[in-house]
């Protein structure tokens, strides 16, 4: 069996923003302001796509459940819950580090704008390993609802 499409894509848009990040970290170390600017944005763009992929993918099509052995299924639903939750932090940061930077609310941007970046990078490995484990590592398991992907009901 191959690797599926849509989470290899989905996958690699996260991976793309984590390094756009990071770039833009050493932009804005050298006082690039307007390339720092451009290459977040980019970066959050790239989490959009992201999203949307993976997120459409769970509408219609579901999402695979874990299909490696049954004794590390429960570290897998923990590890998976804390990329998922990691994840909807990192999100949210994200968005007001993009909104307190655009309206130039910098007192507040370079307060939580390091700890985005931080928690954004801990969200593309987690989300690397997450997606390994479920098609390189592992054959995916069946693909069903989201609830039962994760938890098995």
């Amino acid at each position: 069996m191959g690797v599926p499409v849509l989470p290899t894509i989905s996958t690699a848009f996260i991976v793309i923003s984590a390094v756009l990040v990071a770039i833009g970290w050493g932009l804005i170390y050298k006082r690039k302001i307007e390339a720092h600017k451009k290459v977040m944005l980019a970066a959050g763009v790239a989490a959009l796509i992201f999203f949307i992929i993976y997120a459409s993918r769970t509408i219609f099509i579901g999402n695979t459940s874990f299909g490696g052995p049954d004794e590390l299924k429960v570290y897998y639903t923990f590890f998976l819950v804390f990329h998922i939750t990691l994840a909807t932090v990192g999100a949210v940061f994200g968005i007001v580090s993009i909104v307190t930077g655009l309206k130039t609310k910098l007192s507040i941007h370079r307060k939580i704008g390091p700890i985005t970046s931080i928690i954004w990078f801990f969200v593309a490995i987690t989300g690397v390993a997450v997606y390994l484990l479920l098609y390189v590592i592992y054959e995916g398991g069946q693909t069903t609802s989201l609830l039962k992907a994760i938890f098995g009901f």
